[in-house]
């Protein structure tokens, strides 16, 4: 059966708390401190770059919504193929059934597939959607340099990738680890043919949702920052 999600605090995961969709205005830090990490696009991926990008798709567990128990599936990370394989409710809906709102939203193809998965995105647009939740078809293939809408190549009006996908918290890995995930992607993954309907979303693609209060800001404070401390 679909698999259901509330917005939480941090506005995907499992059931915590009631939240809201309204009243948010998109605040973005710009980004701070890039390195300057080339993807492979037009070079070959190196086996050390592919294996570290396997790992991380591994340990982050990709799979658990994208398809498939191991490498060895038929359907690995090929994306929604059942309302019991990649779909999921987000809003109030997932706590009572009939309230609104409610989005359906589906776990994408990962795979290369040119026509129905990555295949026909960059790696660098795989990475912008990684780093800044851009959803990889609405993402511009040149380098974003600021998380403010209209500044830096960050599109005027993002259209973010849905709940419950952790991107949030994928930011934070450096610019080597997140295009060894689309190096991997890209060119270490075979192509699946699978055509995942599109999630819904509301009219502002989740901008309201995906505020510094909600998820945080990036790059993180200093360490320490006010709820840690320095071992004695």
């Amino acid at each position: 059966m679909t698999r259901t999600f509330h917005f939480a605090r941090r506005c995907f995961g499992t059931v915590i708390s009631m939240g809201s969709l309204a009243g948010c205005v998109q605040q973005s830090p710009a980004i701070a401190g890039r390195a300057n990490f080339a993807s492979t696009q037009g070079t070959q991926a190196s086996a050390d770059q592919i294996l570290l990008g396997r790992a991380l798709v591994l340990n982050h567990d990709c799979a658990g919504c994208h398809g498939g128990a191991s490498p060895q599936s038929v359907d690995w990370l090929a994306g929604r193929k059942t309302p019991a394989q990649g779909e999921f409710l987000i809003g109030p809906c997932a706590l009572t059934p009939g309230a609104t709102p409610c989005f359906r939203t589906m776990a994408r193809n990962l795979t290369p597939d040119n026509a129905t998965g990555l295949g026909r995105f960059s790696e660098r647009q795989i990475f912008n959607a990684l780093r800044y939740g851009l959803r990889v078809e609405d993402t511009p293939d040149v380098d974003i340099t600021s998380g403010t809408p209209g500044v830096g190549n960050f599109p005027t009006h993002p259209r973010y990738i849905a709940p419950p996908m952790p991107w949030p918290g994928w930011r934070y890995m450096s610019d080597k680890e997140l295009y060894s995930i689309a190096a991997y992607l890209k060119h270490a993954v075979k192509p699946a043919i699978n055509k995942v309907p599109d999630s819904e979303g509301p009219p502002d693609f989740w901008a309201s949702v995906y505020t510094v209060d909600n998820i945080g800001p990036y790059p993180p404070p200093a360490f320490p920052a006010a709820s840690e401390r320095i071992p004695q």
